[in-house]
């Protein structure tokens, strides 16, 4: 059985990497004979996949931002072009990344109409919009919609899709936490000190637009209270010697932690935490099932800002999925103006200190995690996807 399976950026190799290992396990279960080929990344191809082409540094979100992307992206599409007409998959498993998969779905469905056809981690339309009631046409070329999560599901079966509720991944990985002093040994870091987490990108926009703005704030804090440490964990190995120059630029003081130790580290880090300042996305989820405290921050350029919003009437209430999920505002939110060094700094002095905030985020995450269904996610994706191509 040959599985072709498609994402990009950082996030969506982790859990395209996740998948892989589940549906390794199952095809041995099954005593099937799995070849897995991807569109992803280094996670995904430590766990058993035959990348195509790596997808994990080529993504950005907006107009301007993704010009740079644009040649690696269309090199990255003639390589899948070739490879469905020389190698056609078995099936067909679509990770997030929105654009290029949906184009992806649409070409597979046109060239290859009977192969099946699976999205997991869909678009999260049940949130949001573009215009009036708009939303992609994933519905029109999928066979089965694996759905992380229940608003989402409901979305796309009251519009006749085929939707499966697996839960969402982060569940799995749900991992018991190592004492205090464990972890500060396993950082290599003074455990008198106070932890702030600062998580600014998986892309390389990211670094740009927010990182700068995230330093001075954590400078700011460190400047009222010197205890203050700062825990920069890399999104790509590539970022790692701009990470530093940063830090000993902003006079920050703190300690970047290498992208090939970042998943090994991650249960240390959240148990250590105090607070962490992130942009949105996955890892938001991931500081809520851990019981970390956090201020979500992000901002694009004023040209995707303003044809968003001016040109194609894009309206969020909320940029957090945890927010999204709750539909509150349970984490704080600075977006475009509002992100400032100053606005983060306020915040975070008061989650630092004001008990009540803390407590009332944490109650929140307890809401949260009891919505996101049992463990056995990616193992649950994983016989959804066998059983559909089985038949």
């Amino acid at each position: 059985m040959r599985l072709l399976i498609s994402t990009g950026e950082v996030s969506g190799d982790l859990q395209g990497s996740f998948l892989v290992e589940a549906l390794v396990q199952e095809s041995q279960r099954r005593l099937i004979s799995l070849e897995v080929v991807a569109l992803g990344g280094q996670r995904m191809e430590k766990a058993g996949a035959e990348l195509i082409t790596n997808t994990a540094s080529i993504g950005a979100i907006g107009f301007w931002e993704t010009l740079p992307y644009l040649i690696p992206t269309l090199q990255a599409q003639k390589k899948v072009d070739r490879f469905l007409v020389h190698c056609p998959p078995d099936a067909v498993v679509l990770i997030d990344y929105m654009g290029p998969n949906i184009r992806l779905g649409n070409k597979v469905r046109k060239l290859l109409p009977t192969t099946p056809i699976i999205y997991y981690i869909a678009p999260q339309e049940w949130a949001w919009r573009i215009g009036e009631g708009g939303s992609t046409d994933l519905i029109s070329f999928t066979d089965k919609i694996l759905a992380i999560f229940r608003k989402e599901a409901d979305f796309y079966s009251s519009r006749g899709g085929n939707v499966k509720w697996v839960g969402h991944p982060m569940i799995d990985n749900l991992k018991k936490l190592p004492d205090r002093s464990e972890a500060c040994i396993n950082l290599g870091v003074d455990s008198s000190r106070k932890f702030l987490l600062v998580l600014p990108a998986s892309r390389t926009q990211e670094l740009r637009y927010l990182l700068p703005t995230f330093l001075k704030a954590a400078s700011l804090l460190q400047e009222e209270d010197p205890s203050v440490f700062v825990l920069l964990p890399a999104g790509q190995e590539s970022f790692e010697d701009y990470l530093k120059k940063a830090l000993v630029d902003s006079c920050v003081i703190g300690k970047v932690l290498s992208a090939k130790d970042v998943d090994k580290f991650k249960p240390s880090l959240f148990k250590v935490a105090e607070l962490a300042i992130a942009k949105s996305g996955t890892i938001n989820m991931e500081l809520a099932i851990h019981s970390v405290p956090q201020i979500v921050a992000y901002k694009v350029s004023r040209i995707t800002a303003f044809v968003a919003k001016k040109l194609l009437n894009f309206d969020v209430d909320h940029i957090s999925p945890v927010n999204l999920l709750l539909n509150e505002r349970l984490v704080p939110e600075l977006v475009q103006k509002e992100f400032t060094a100053h606005g983060i700094f306020t915040l975070a002095k008061s989650l630092l200190e004001n008990e009540s905030e803390r407590t009332r985020m944490l109650e929140g995450y307890e809401r949260l995690r009891s919505d996101l269904g049992a463990p056995g996610v990616t193992e649950r994706a994983a016989q959804e996807i066998m059983n559909l191509v089985e038949k």
